[in-house]
């Protein structure tokens, strides 16, 4: 099923797929407009790096026998569309051929970054509970290896020059900043002499940083926030009083979430849509719950009128298959309706998969599953009432 798959999304007509070519801006009264993509957190846990060492057997492909690219293509048709599509990397980037760790201090094959440019990513956010797993050095490499595989970043930084200076991109004429904060590092503290290291949440340091942007030419500012409590698909209550916060005491113009590995609500707060937390976009952990294998992709479609931005939201559900590992599920049953076919782990556009798979009675559910649930969580806070809806309508 899941080769099978991956190359039907690959070859499938996006322009099938609804709203990725978005309407005419100028037929809608509008005048400049751009789309964003933004999906959840990105953490290879050592189950996906062993997949990504067979799927470089059978490619020949990547470096030190390291391919993620069969893992990751499934969204490579939504994300490769985007005007500006955003990631988030979680972990810390290692050295080609490792050692690698995973919890509770992230060490990933830097080869993930190639992947991530050519799934067509622009920029990441990097700033995560983990950032700090391994110290300045580990900041660093991983810096560097985005800008090898020229991906833009903000979150982390190498200097406190860089820390200073936003990350402002140009998409379609539009002058775009995105800025990035995490609530803490774990058991890591930024050191006393390089407290720049990673942005921490503080609603004072996150209006600096905005007002840096906007000095710096920005139109418009997006802001990836690593937040909340994890594997808790509804928002935290101190998530719901800083998004009012943002909102009111901020002009961002929107805000994307991370951390709880589950999908979590969208919510237009006074104007500004806050899309709480996006789930995993790839990720194994240890006991798959799946919850933690769904994930969303959210796009945004910016329009300018009147001098103003209008955010016009959508979602496509994704969904990691996994091979079987039923004696460590904590519901054998949502494991087995994807692991009874699942021979490789694969990153799944939940709508396109449905449309064009050759699927059995129990794919079919389980991916029907993954949808409905995530469309669920997603508007459990009203946000239908504001115009969010399904990038992909559910197939039948």
């Amino acid at each position: 099923m899941l080769t099978l798959l991956t190359s039907l999304a690959l070859t499938a007509s996006v322009a099938g797929c609804g709203l990725l070519g978005g309407d005419d801006a100028d037929a809608r009264g509008g005048g400049r407009t751009f789309t964003v993509a933004a999906a959840g957190d990105i953490l290879m846990h050592p189950q996906l790096i062993d997949q990504a060492r067979k799927d470089a057997e059978r490619t020949g492909k990547g470096v030190a026998g390291v391919d993620f690219g069969p893992l990751m293509a499934g969204i490579k048709p939504v994300i490769s569309k985007a005007d500006l599509a955003i990631c988030h990397l979680e972990p810390v980037l290692g050295k080609p051929k490792g050692p690698f760790e995973s919890y509770p201090n992230f060490l990933v094959p830097p080869q993930v970054a190639t992947t991530i440019k050519d799934i067509g990513y622009d920029t990441c956010s990097t700033a995560s509970n983990h950032s700090l797993d391994h110290g300045y050095k580990g900041v660093k490499r991983t810096l560097d290896t985005l800008d090898a595989a020229g991906v833009k970043h903000t979150g982390s930084f190498r200097t406190q020059r860089d820390s200073l200076t936003p990350l402002v991109m140009d998409v379609n004429g539009v002058k775009i900043a995105q800025i990035s904060f995490a609530f803490g590092f774990n058991a890591h503290e930024l050191p006393a002499n390089k407290p720049w290291l990673v942005n921490q949440t503080d609603l004072g340091r996150i209006k600096a940083a905005e007002q840096r942007a906007r000095k710096a030419g920005a139109e418009v500012v997006i802001l990836s926030l690593h937040w909340g409590r994890e594997h808790h698909p509804d928002p935290s209550t101190p998530q719901l009083k800083f998004a009012r916060e943002i909102a009111q005491k901020t002009g961002i113009d929107l805000v994307i979430g991370h951390h709880a590995h589950v999908v979590q609500p969208m919510e237009k707060v006074d104007g500004t849509w806050i899309a709480y937390g996006l789930g995993n976009q790839v990720a194994r952990h240890d006991v798959p719950t799946g919850l933690t294998e769904e994930g969303v992709i959210g796009w945004f479609t910016f329009t300018e009128r009147g001098g103003k931005w209008e955010v016009e939201p959508r979602f496509e559900p994704t969904l990691v298959e996994i091979p079987p590992d039923l004696e460590n599920a904590v519901d054998g049953s949502t494991v087995a309706a994807t692991a009874d076919d699942a021979k490789d782990y694969r990153l799944v556009d939940v709508a396109a998969a449905l449309r064009d798979g050759d699927l059995t009675d129990k794919q079919r559910a389980r991916l029907r599953l993954a949808f409905k649930r995530t469309e669920g969580t997603l508007l459990n806070r009203g946000a239908a009432k504001d115009g969010l809806e399904a990038l992909t309508s559910l197939p039948e």
